[in-house]
């Protein structure tokens, strides 16, 4: 009976060993099953957050004829992809460069035209993809007197008449200066093209044009930019702002009333600094006057 239950006791002892190993066995597949499906997910995330853009192995002058070995593959986190970035060598195979491009740069079809296009430089072929020309009226000082150039990057302000209310509580008409769009693409000044075409560009002696040309500037907008511009045109006028070639950032911009202007020129006293109690100086003597006692000041 003693050898039975010693026999009993070790196969149950065997059995719950291997039934622990078992479980073992199984827990640690599970446990890299979990580990493998997370990778493939965490790879799988980063992949959809990223985007292989062509960058510029050098840098790349205005009007020269692009070659394949200029550029190079760069995988950038999506948030960084430039607008109208180039992510196939062919989508740009026979394109000219219209503006100087820095090595490191990602490449952007706004930079870029077709050698078909640059020859002919009428205003459907240089306007880029996914654009619309759209003509402003601009006076000579809103249009930089007459500075402005086909191949030029601007800003677009308005100037129009919104509703405020005063101090009475009614409702009136105030002039506000309103930033309407940054970094546009100037596709031809009056019937002027030509700064788009071949090697021509923003460096190129400017073709000579009238007063009246010159405040015809066509710009390259979306479609829903377009009809905002086109709305706003008519409500008011429209002021043209300089970029540098090498400025592309768009920053936050407020529109601009009296109220903004008055604040800028005189601030109010928080924005001017902390207020400051006026010390008082004035010496006193305590004097008894029965049982009060009083502070009368020094007469100097």
């Amino acid at each position: 009976m003693v050898i039975d239950k010693q026999k009993l006791i070790l196969g149950a002892g065997i059995f719950l060993a291997i039934m622990a190993a078992i479980m073992l066995q199984m827990f640690i597949k599970q446990q890299q099953q979990l580990a493998n499906e997370k990778a493939r997910a965490a790879i799988a995330n980063l992949q959809s957050n990223q985007t292989a853009v062509l960058v510029a192995k050098q840098d790349i002058p205005q009007g020269l004829l692009i070659e394949p070995e200029m550029f190079e593959t760069s995988i950038v986190p999506n948030k960084f992809v430039q607008p109208q970035a180039v992510t196939s060598l062919d989508r740009i195979a026979g394109m000219i460069t219209v503006a100087p491009i820095a090595k490191g740069e990602q490449i952007s079809l706004s930079k870029l035209v077709s050698d078909q296009r640059a020859a002919g430089g009428n205003l459907a072929g240089v306007t880029p993809s996914g654009k619309r020309a759209i003509t402003i009226i601009a006076d000579s000082i809103a249009s930089l007197s007459g500075m402005v150039r086909p191949g030029d990057y601007v800003d677009v302000l308005a100037i129009i008449q919104v509703p405020a209310q005063n101090q009475d509580g009614k409702l009136i008409n105030q002039t506000a200066v309103v930033p309407l769009f940054q970094n546009v693409l100037v596709l031809a000044v009056g019937q002027n093209t030509g700064a788009l075409a071949g090697v021509s560009g923003r460096y190129s002696e400017p073709s000579p044009s009238s007063n009246n040309e010159n405040n015809l500037i066509t710009l390259a907008l979306g479609p829903n930019e377009s009809n905002l511009i086109a709305f706003v045109q008519e409500q008011g006028r429209m002021r043209l702002v300089m970029r540098s070639p090498a400025d592309a950032k768009v920053e936050p911009m407020a529109p601009v009333s009296w109220d903004n202007l008055f604040q800028y020129i005189m601030p109010q006293k928080d924005d001017v600094g902390p207020d400051v109690t006026p010390v008082d100086t004035t010496e006193y003597v305590e004097v008894l006057r029965g049982l009060n006692k009083a502070k009368v000041p020094l007469s100097k």
